[in-house]
């Protein structure tokens, strides 16, 4: 995505001056967010998606627990293991590269079945009638059809899931959606496009097959949850303070629901673009029909480590073990995910 210039963060400093001039004013700050609420989930009805990094994150997240997933959607992504705890691989190889330093399949098979045997992530008999989307759009820059593509091979290579491809649309690096965001053929905050194509709509039916009419308007309560609550052991996991969850009246209710996790794209983070991608990405809607919880978990921006566009760590920037059962960002995450009544292991 569109890179900002170092005068656009504000540093930490900085902003707790703005701070204290908004208390001296009166002006005070948001409400203090809540602990997720405990609800009734059917955990074989959990699966994730997401955009760019966020996709890159999915698969990450589907194949470490893909024994609790039962799908994904990868928009703008590649294929789990990509960036082998590379920077360098990863912006050289993983992202658009030239055709003859294209992302090896066989050798990110290997390396799959490798930690699979390890269990660093779960037994790829997890991937058993899994159902994965793919999706690509023709005028994307940033990341490579190739690469897209080569997300959807790894999961062919590994066998057992159901992968559908979509790469036909003409939409940039973007989150496309029916009339939200900005133009759909550029790639510019808040990375969502006014595409005349609900991809929210087209994910959800791709993972949740079925007869099922969005409501016209979201009815849930979306919610902002303390995210910090739901550190591993309370280590860091370079995430934003606070989160988002979106309940539909039925789930909020006691009815049994299922439970979609939505990631948002680098630079697409709530304190990047505000509640652009949690409201108006098109999930919300969908999830009132089909009785589903979304999660809408939050990075942060940081310079050390390195990640000053709030990017999901794909590359290892929160350690060697970013892409398995003891990554930090998914420890955190099966966390959050069992609060809310749907464990990852």
């Amino acid at each position: 995505m569109k890179s900002f210039p170092a005068s656009r963060f504000i540093p930490v400093a900085t902003s707790a001056i703005v701070a204290s001039l908004l208390a001296t004013m009166g002006c005070s700050s948001p409400q203090s967010a809540a602990a997720l609420p405990g609800l009734k989930l059917d955990p074989s009805r959990t699966t994730v998606s997401g955009l760019s990094s966020g996709a890159y994150m999915a698969t990450q997240a589907h194949m470490a627990f893909s024994d609790h997933i039962a799908g994904v959607a990868l928009l703008a992504g590649g294929p789990y293991g990509c960036a082998q705890g590379s920077l360098e691989v990863a912006l050289s190889r993983c992202m658009n590269p030239a055709a003859d330093t294209l992302p090896d399949v066989d050798g990110l098979a290997e390396s799959a079945r490798r930690k699979a045997a390890s269990g660093a992530i779960a037994p790829l008999s997890g991937l058993a009638g899994d159902r994965v989307l793919v999706m690509h759009g023709s005028l994307d820059t940033t990341v490579g059809a190739a690469v897209s593509a080569a997300g959807a091979s790894l999961y062919r290579a590994l066998g057992g899931a159901v992968v559908e491809e979509d790469f036909e649309r003409e939409m940039a690096h973007t989150f496309p959606t029916l009339a939200a965001g900005g133009a759909c053929k550029t790639s510019e905050s808040p990375y969502l496009g006014q595409c005349g194509f609900d991809a929210a709509g087209a994910i959800l039916q791709a993972l949740y097959p079925g007869d099922a009419a969005a409501a016209e308007a979201a009815t849930g309560e979306l919610r902002r949850f303390d995210q910090k609550a739901y550190l591993p052991e309370g280590k860091d996991a370079m995430l934003a303070d606070t989160g988002y969850v979106y309940v539909p009246k039925a789930c909020a209710a006691g009815e049994t629901c299922g439970l979609h996790i939505a990631l948002h794209g680098c630079q697409q983070n709530a304190d990047a673009v505000g509640e652009a991608f949690v409201r108006d990405a098109g999930y919300n809607r969908w999830a009132d029909a089909r009785r589903l919880v979304v999660l809408y978990p939050q990075s942060r921006a940081s310079y050390a480590p390195l990640n000053p566009k709030a990017c999901w760590d794909w590359w290892g920037y929160s350690g060697t073990d970013y892409d398995t059962r003891q990554g930090v960002q998914l420890r955190w995450l099966a966390n959050a995910a069992a609060a809310l009544g749907a464990p990852l292991e």
